[in-house]
């Protein structure tokens, strides 16, 4: 298993954090990361559509696909499930 390196501090916190927790420090590592990885990509979704919504044709496009998309919610297959 490989190794890394953390300040003091961050070992501390992290060994706190495991013990409030009743789990291994590297559980409560996973976790954070897996947190941190859901932020960026949610930071990201949210650039890129503010992006998209500076091009008025490109944001009318999506809202028309939005709108194709939305008519599948009628298609019945909810009576079949």
């Amino acid at each position: 298993m490989p190794t890394i390196r953390v300040p003091a501090a961050t070992h501390a916190l992290l060994r706190d954090l495991a013990q409030q927790r009743g789990v291994s420090m590297q559980a409560v590592l996973e976790a954070a990361l897996e947190h941190y990885r859901r932020q960026q990509l949610l930071a990201a979704t949210n650039a890129a559509y503010a992006a998209l919504r500076t091009d008025p044709a490109q944001w009318t496009e999506l809202e028309r696909e939005r709108a194709a998309w939305d008519q599948t919610i009628a298609d019945g297959l909810a009576d079949h499930v």
